[in-house]
């Protein structure tokens, strides 16, 4: 692809995606309301088949071996989400948040997560262009992090320890009267920020952490960054229908971090040896579709105890 054909592409990619938010919003979440399962699963599914038919255009485009590093990334970064969404479910259900308002929050949560993405992206394929060791800090940085998933203990959500949020509380003007799903309000004349605008908060930095998991990751994967910022793009797309597609049934797939730290420990092996062994990425999709179709369903063999489940989404008090 040429200069010129790559930032046309560009622009039209971006264009493309910020129309689909703003129908996303302003038309069919015009009206606040609890998304049902039928809704979700139906716009997880626009969201996949959309991303799927872009998988092709790229196939036509760019050839099978960019169609299968976005196929690829697209897998691991969808995968990696479905993590995220265990911390949401935590977070809305310590912050009381209605199901009605959950919506909205993940959509800015995901605006603000696409514009750090991308230049995490961009940042990353530079360096990488630039010092080729880095690879290798990649690659280590994977497997600790993969090894380290393995023996956790689980996701704990607690306000005082995020930074950001503790930031916001003591130097922002706070209500805590309920705000029907605003992040700001006006009280004698002063704008305050309600509890909803904290939860967007930690929303949005629980993000920039999973990412420092999922971009080396998708970098591993391919070193072009419009492969990797639009596959990236297609996952976060479709993050909030799957929210509310899986939130009720997420605490069955309990061996799915074992799952993602496996994965991870792959890829990051994958970049180590890189320079003296390459992993065909035929091979690489398989290893990443297998490993999470076995953590699926292990997950479902072997069920958790119902004690031991997070409760689902909070959906009875105002925020």
């Amino acid at each position: 692809m040429n200069d010129d054909n790559n930032i046309i592409f560009w622009i039209a990619f971006n264009l493309f995606v910020l129309l689909l938010l703003w129908l996303d919003l302003f038309v069919l979440h015009r009206n606040k309301h609890e998304v049902k399962i039928k809704e979700a699963l139906l716009t997880s599914l626009f969201w996949i088949v959309l991303s799927l038919g872009f998988n092709v255009l790229i196939y036509y485009w760019e050839g099978k071996d960019a169609a299968l590093e976005f196929l690829t990334a697209y897998l691991i970064e969808k995968s990696l989400s479905v993590d995220n969404l265990f911390v949401f479910i935590l977070i809305f259900n310590f912050f009381k948040v209605p199901q009605k308002y959950q919506h909205e929050v993940l959509f800015w949560g995901v605006i603000g997560a696409l514009v750090l993405r991308g230049l995490f992206i961009l940042v990353g394929v530079a360096l990488i262009a630039k010092f080729q060791f880095i690879i290798y800090i990649l690659g280590a940085f994977l497997i600790y992090t993969g090894i380290k998933m393995a023996f956790s203990q689980g996701q704990e959500v607690d306000p005082e320890s995020n930074p950001l949020v503790n930031w916001a509380s003591k130097h922002l003007r706070m209500t805590k009267k309920p705000a029907g799903g605003k992040f700001f309000v006006r009280e004698n004349g002063k704008l305050l920020a309600t509890p909803l605008f904290l939860v967007l908060l930690m929303v949005e930095s629980t993000d920039v952490v999973f990412a420092a998991d999922s971009i080396p990751a998708i970098l591993a994967i391919s070193k072009d960054p419009f492969i990797v910022y639009t596959s990236n793009v297609f996952a976060l797309l479709g993050l909030r229908a799957l929210y509310f597609a899986l939130a009720g049934i997420m605490q069955l797939f309990h061996y799915l971090h074992y799952g993602l730290s496996l994965i991870l420990v792959f890829i990051g092996v994958k970049l180590l040896i890189s320079e003296f062994y390459h992993i065909d990425m035929r091979f690489a999709l398989l290893a990443v579709g297998g490993i999470l179709a076995l953590s699926v369903v292990a997950s479902l063999l072997f069920p958790k105890k119902e004690e031991d489940r997070p409760k689902p989404p909070h959906a009875e008090e105002d925020q």
